[in-house]
């Protein structure tokens, strides 16, 4: 513990480094360390054993869930539809999120494994965007397929064929890769002058930043700038398509019908709530809530990464009738289906 006090977080530079402006480029980059330390929580060190087991409980419990879900769809037929490959997409998209980032976390929590090599840091960080971004897709065509299939029932089976979901997952790699690749050469190019120590949990983009001892104002413009408004015009997109779906469904004859096509929605609704409103709380508490104790930024944004992959499976389940008959055939009818096939 004595080498990481002359690491800690300073909002100013100290003038130990005062040199290095006047440095050239190629000796500033050779500034970069070899690893980072993660400081987990600070201020909340001697709970990190307790902290740890509701996190390593959820992250099994997110596995689980997430793992069913794309086990169900992959063995029963029916479910082989636009609607539940989508969601088969989520929860790999899901399971990536909190991959990426709680073992790490555990590992920090329980064994003080504190180091990550830069290498390493940066494709945890670009891991953890990059499925942020792709969620944000799949939700968006989600609610797409929701769209035709309440406004345009007649051509849902000649609109959404499994071609149009293919290429919706190849938008949402592409896109998301386009994104956040150029932030690894965005962090690469900053010198950090000795300074490793990471006051989080897990990297992200600003959070390394933060370290350099350059200006990061590219850094800052293009992690805001630009995720933001990929993400924003997703939600824009999202909000138009439940318009007119909201449209359609009060245009509807029976008040049968209309709960039956809300229900269809209702379970992508409360994933796009979990997914969409912890991530700009996050984000504005981040940059605007500077009174907050850093201690509740980091545990709000550890419980992000926790919170959506293990709801998510659960809202489906409790929400959607045909994944709650086909777990049932599954796991405690399995000598019938066996018959039936």
């Amino acid at each position: 513990m004595e080498e990481l006090e002359p690491l800690k977080y300073h909002p100013a530079v100290s003038s130990a480094f005062a040199f290095r402006w006047d440095m050239p480029p190629s000796n500033l980059t050779s500034l970069t360390p070899a690893t980072f330390i993660l400081a987990g929580i600070p201020g909340m060190e001697r709970l990190h054993i307790w902290i740890s087991v509701p996190f390593c409980s959820m992250y099994l419990a997110a596995l689980l869930g997430n793992g069913l879900v794309l086990f169900v769809i992959r063995t029963e037929r029916s479910l082989h539809q636009p609607m539940y490959l989508l969601l088969s997409m989520l929860a790999v998209a899901d399971l990536m999120l909190s991959t990426t980032t709680v073992p790490k976390m555990l590992a920090l929590f329980w064994f003080s494994a504190r180091e990550i090599s830069f290498g390493a840091c940066l494709t945890q960080m670009f891991f953890l965007h990059f499925s942020f971004s792709a969620e944000s897709v799949i939700l968006l065509a989600m609610a797409l397929d929701r769209f035709v299939a309440i406004c345009y029932p007649l051509r849902y089976a000649a609109v959404l064929l499994p071609s149009a979901v293919a290429k919706a997952g190849l938008v949402a790699l592409l896109r998301s890769f386009c994104i956040i690749f150029p932030c690894i050469f965005l962090l690469r190019r900053l010198p950090f002058c000795g300074r490793r120590l990471i006051p989080h949990t897990y990297c992200e983009h600003m959070g390394i930043a933060r370290l350099a001892c350059a200006d990061i104002s590219a850094n800052v413009l293009y992690g805001l700038a630009v995720p933001f408004a990929a993400v924003a015009l997703d939600l824009a997109l999202i909000a138009v398509s439940y318009a007119f779906i909201l449209l359609a469904l009060f245009r509807l004859p029976s008040r049968a019908a209309r709960h039956k096509a809300f229900s269809t929605c209702g379970a992508h609704l409360c994933v796009i709530s979990l997914f969409y409103i912890p991530a700009f709380f996050t984000v504005l508490t981040h940059r605007f809530g500077q009174e907050i104790p850093r201690h509740v930024h980091i545990l709000l944004a550890n419980l992000y990464v926790l919170f959506p992959p293990l709801l998510n499976p659960v809202v489906y389940a409790v929400r959607t009738q045909q994944i709650q008959q086909k777990v049932v055939k599954v796991f405690f009818c399995p000598r019938s289906r066996s018959l039936q096939e």
